[in-house]
């Protein structure tokens, strides 16, 4: 069941799991994938590409309050749903697709499993996902209040192992305005859910040798919390992938650094064949 809306529509793809999706723009399609920080985190990229093409840019399920079923809890199911959000539903071919933080680990494991061939080209900035010797993540927990980015590096994302994995027990509560740092409690903890214990699938970069379509992998030169090494790891283990270094900026360097970013991200989508 198909749900439309102004900017957007929603899909049932199980019962009981509804699906909202961003739908904005017009020419080649672009889907959009969101890290820890939700919807919010991705704005910019939505509505830089939404300028000359079709976005689509879902909701993790867990986030903005929407339902998560018990048993959807794992990277392969939101693969799986955004593959058949493509397949069944739209009937997409050539897109492009871009994945931040959490949201680039998704898009990355959607290259190796379609077998329709409905992807063209991936771009991914700031992602976990793969096991780096040396780096250990942890997710931040949620202080109270009310949702907003992180200072500095922005938010929704795992922090490195040498920071704290949760606040302490006497650290005073927030004012009902100041915002909050990291992901809502619920997004939370869907994020928990989907990256698992370790936080990484040792196999994903074996399994990237499979990818068959240009990839990019774009870094803030200051990236903390999801170091460059990843990066230069995706772009390894990806045939024919280029790694773009964006100085100056940290884990989010469509906001830190746009003009440099969206320069590398518009010559690569440029350049693949059509």
């Amino acid at each position: 069941m198909t749900t439309h809306q102004t900017t957007g529509f929603t899909i049932e793809p199980y019962p009981g799991l509804p699906l909202t999706v961003r739908d904005v723009g017009a020419g080649r399609p672009v889907l959009v994938l969101h890290g820890g920080g939700g919807p919010a985190s991705v704005t910019d990229l939505v509505d830089h590409f939404a300028a000359t093409s079709r976005v689509l840019a879902p909701t993790h399920p867990g986030w903005e309050d929407t339902p998560r079923p018990e048993w959807f809890s794992d990277v392969g199911d939101l693969v799986e749903t955004y593959l058949d959000l493509l397949d069944d539903d739209r009937d997409l071919r050539d897109v492009l697709v871009v994945g931040a933080s959490f949201g680039g680990w998704i898009a990355a494991e959607m290259t190796v499993r379609d077998r329709a061939r409905r992807i063209g080209g991936l771009v991914i900035m700031g992602a976990f996902g793969p096991h780096v010797e040396g780096h250990e993540l942890r997710f931040p927990t949620a202080p109270p209040g009310p949702p907003g980015p992180p200072p500095g590096q922005g938010s929704g994302a795992p922090e490195p192992a040498s920071a704290s994995a949760s606040a302490p027990a006497s650290a005073p509560r927030r004012g009902p305005s100041a915002p909050r740092r990291g992901p809502s409690p619920a997004a939370l903890q869907a994020l928990v859910a989907y990256a698992g214990p370790t936080r990484s699938d040792p196999k994903l970069l074996h399994r990237l040798a499979r990818v068959s379509v240009p990839a990019l992998a774009v870094w803030g030169e200051q990236d903390t919390v999801v170091p460059p090494d990843f990066g230069r790891a995706y772009a390894a283990a990806i045939p024919g992938a280029r790694f773009e270094l964006i100085p100056g900026a940290g884990h989010i360097p469509t906001r830190e650094a746009p003009e440099a970013t969206f320069a590398a991200i518009d010559a690569f989508s440029a350049a693949i064949p059509r």
